[in-house]
């Protein structure tokens, strides 16, 4: 399976900014949505996970904020800017065309 992961951790960002649409969250949050939509065949090692909430902030694509500590430990929340909104549906467009001549180069006609 590491070919698939290899090729999966290249998509982070996106994978990060995909469960962003849908509501702020936290890291291990967000890897445990990745581990449940894979079935376990996948997860993000902890380093690179916040790596890329890094490289993410850096660039502008979210912002972060301390979650409420009343509600037990206190959690760093990520949240997704309207520019990571734009870069999503650029990431998306390009691995919809990466996927798409994959298919036809391995696919025999």
């Amino acid at each position: 399976m590491s070919l698939a992961s290899d090729m999966i951790r290249g998509h982070t960002d996106t994978i990060i900014l995909a469960q962003l649409l849908k509501e702020d969250s936290y890291g291990y949050k967000i890897n445990r949505a990745i581990v449940e939509k894979t079935g376990g065949l996948f997860e993000l090692k902890e380093a690179t996970l916040y790596t890329a909430f890094r490289r993410l902030e850096q660039s502008g694509c979210i912002t972060s904020y301390w979650g409420d500590e009343n509600t037990g430990a206190r959690r760093k929340y990520y949240s997704i800017t309207p520019h990571g909104v734009e870069e999503y549906n650029r990431m998306v467009a390009q691995w919809e065309q990466s996927a798409g001549l994959l298919q036809r180069l391995i696919y025999p006609e």
